[in-house]
This record gives C-alpha cells, structure tokens and sequence, in this order.
C-alpha cells in the first residue's frame, strides 16, 4: 500500500498546493455571492437578471469590491484590483452601459475623470455586502467556526506580509 505522504504521482502537487486551493476558493465564494445577489429582490431587476443569466463575472465584482464610495480614477480601481487599466476600462465600460457606473468630473483635476457608482449601483454594492456576508456565513457553517477564524486568520497575516 502507498503511502499518503509520498505519492506515487509525481505530478499530483500541482492540483493540491495551496495557490490553486486559493483560486478555487475564490472563485467558489464569488459564484455564491452572484447567485445570491440574483435573488436579491432589492437589487434592480436589470441588474439582477444580468446576474442570474451569468452575465457579471467576478470580474466585474473587482469594480464592486474596489470603488470608493465618493468615487475613484480608473488609474486607481485598475491598482486596486491588480489589473491593467485597459482591462478596468473595458470593465467600466460594460458596466457603465448597465447603469451600475458613471464617469464624472474629478474635482482635484480638471483633466481626469472618476468613476461613481449610480443610485442602482450603491443599491448593486448594499446586495453585494448582504452577500458576502451570507456566504460568510455558509463558509462558517461549512467548516466551523474554529477553522474559519483560523483560516480568516491565516489569510490575513499572509496578504500582510
């Protein structure tokens, strides 16, 4: 019989290591926060029809997760979100068509623009708060409190560093 601590895959690190748990943890949790926000009944129905047919991505949750509330350049949602600026840009742009953004005036500089959410995107970023802290909640329940303060945790000290 093999033992567990020394697979005979040399390979089988590669579906196993923690990065790729991460990435998958990620992107399990951000599914579950869509799927929430499609049913929440206080999102605008646009808005919540996009989700529930998978038409936001978490992609488009990096500009719900890293616009400010007064507003922000696209240079500084782009740094933020750790993506290029004509990647957030093209982000704004859908998301701007769908009426969760605006681009207005930056009142520090007369050359720049800010990007803003719209009345239906604070309502867009309330839901969004509502569900993260639901899946938080199943994440908990999933595991345990004891884990998942251990794992929250963990985390926190790792992206610190």
């Amino acid at each position: 019989m093999a033992d567990p601590a020394f697979p005979t895959d040399p390979d089988a690190w590669r579906q196993t290591h923690l990065g790729r748990l991460l990435g998958h943890a990620m992107r399990r949790f951000d599914e579950r926060v869509l799927a929430l926000m499609a049913h929440d009944i206080e999102v605008p129905l646009a808005l919540s029809n996009l989700a529930a047919r998978a038409q936001v991505s978490a992609a488009h949750i990096h500009i719900t997760r890293h616009l400010a509330r007064e507003g922000s350049r696209l240079t500084e949602l782009a740094e933020r979100a750790g993506m290029t600026k004509q990647a957030m840009g093209a982000l704004v742009d859908q998301c701007e068509a769908w009426g969760l953004v605006t681009r207005g005036p930056d009142p520090l500089d007369a050359r720049a623009r800010r990007v803003l959410f719209t009345a239906d995107g604070l309502a867009w970023l309330d839901a969004f708060r509502r569900a993260v802290t639901q899946a938080e909640r199943e994440f908990r329940a999933s595991v345990g409190d004891e884990i998942a303060t251990v794992v929250t945790i963990g985390l926190e000290a790792y992206t610190a560093g």
